[in-house]
């Protein structure tokens, strides 16, 4: 009995999110049915290729061995169904894009809008994480982060440099004592991060100014926004998304400022889509024209 498409599938499904139920809720399927597929793969490999246990199911050796092949039948496929549209035409389909909830709330939802006028039938979906989305399970198919992977099989393209300020609302700086020196921040409440939920050091935006302590946190940029807004403290916030907060002011800009990258992360046989391609130029120069557009705004 010779293997198919549909079997390798349930198999990359199982092998990503290490359950049956999992796998089902990705593939429309019920447990039962994906469970059933799995064995009649295994049966047409003459194989074992999940290893059961209460953590889940994991890859056996011969199913570690099968998993590059069922990632590179699924890049196939996927370029199959690119070349069937032809360079030439309009964008189609489906794009998922994992990014930081600071882009994914500032920049994202006006270039993601662009892209999607003029392509009618492509459709975007930005899930926006408190962490690096993971590709390898296809929890997205684009990710974008602050520091580039150091591991794993991913190509990388730098997008573009952004810039972060200390803010306060305008109501806390007039009742507040003047801020004149980076030393006279020591004396204010500071609203930043969870600290132990910060998944990239470079994302450690108060410890890079030597502040010890976050008095009001949130892995939400927006919520941490939101709190500084209504005069809670001082916090860090990116420039291109002060243009939707209009009551906060930069303190000190001339001596304390961040300057940080966002790249954009995905699979390395992805490299051969053309659709993916082309989405991800266009999206890149969005992003950059969009952060070069809001920052000239504060």
């Amino acid at each position: 009995m010779e293997p198919n498409w549909d079997d390798l599938r349930v198999f990359l499904h199982v092998s990503r999110e290490e359950s049956l139920s999992g796998a089902g809720k990705k593939l429309r399927l019920d447990p039962a049915t994906v469970g059933r597929r799995v064995a009649r793969l295994e049966a047409a490999m003459d194989t074992v290729l999940f290893i059961k246990s209460p953590q889940g199911y994991s890859l056996t050796a011969s199913g570690e061995r099968l998993l590059a092949h069922a990632e590179a039948a699924e890049q196939a496929m996927r370029a199959g169904s690119d070349a069937l549209s032809g360079p030439g035409d309009r964008l189609a389909g489906q794009v998922r894009i994992g990014a930081p909830d600071g882009c994914a709330n500032y920049l994202l939802p006006q270039v993601c809008a662009a892209i999607a006028d003029e392509n009618p039938d492509l459709d975007i979906q930005i899930v926006a994480l408190p962490r690096i989305a993971n590709l390898t399970r296809r929890e997205a198919d684009l990710a974008i982060t602050v520091s580039p992977p150091t591991a794993g099989a991913f190509a990388v393209d730098r997008i573009t440099d952004y810039r972060l300020h200390v803010v306060a609302a305008r109501q806390y700086l007039r009742n507040r004592a003047p801020i004149t020196t980076p030393e006279d921040l020591k004396a204010h409440r500071f609203i930043g991060y969870i600290p132990d939920m910060i998944y990239d050091a470079d994302l450690d935006y108060l410890g890079a100014l030597g502040i010890e302590r976050v008095a009001l946190a949130s892995n939400s940029v927006p919520v941490q926004l939101r709190m500084c807004q209504q005069g809670h403290g001082l916090c860090v916030a990116h420039d291109f998304a002060l243009p939707s907060h209009g009551m906060l002011r930069k303190v000190l800009p001339d001596q304390i400022s961040l300057t940080r990258s966002f790249h954009l992360v995905r699979h390395v046989g992805d490299r051969k889509s053309d659709r993916l391609n082309r989405f991800s130029e266009r999206l890149c120069a969005g992003l950059r024209a969009e952060v070069e557009r809001l920052e000239s705004l504060t």
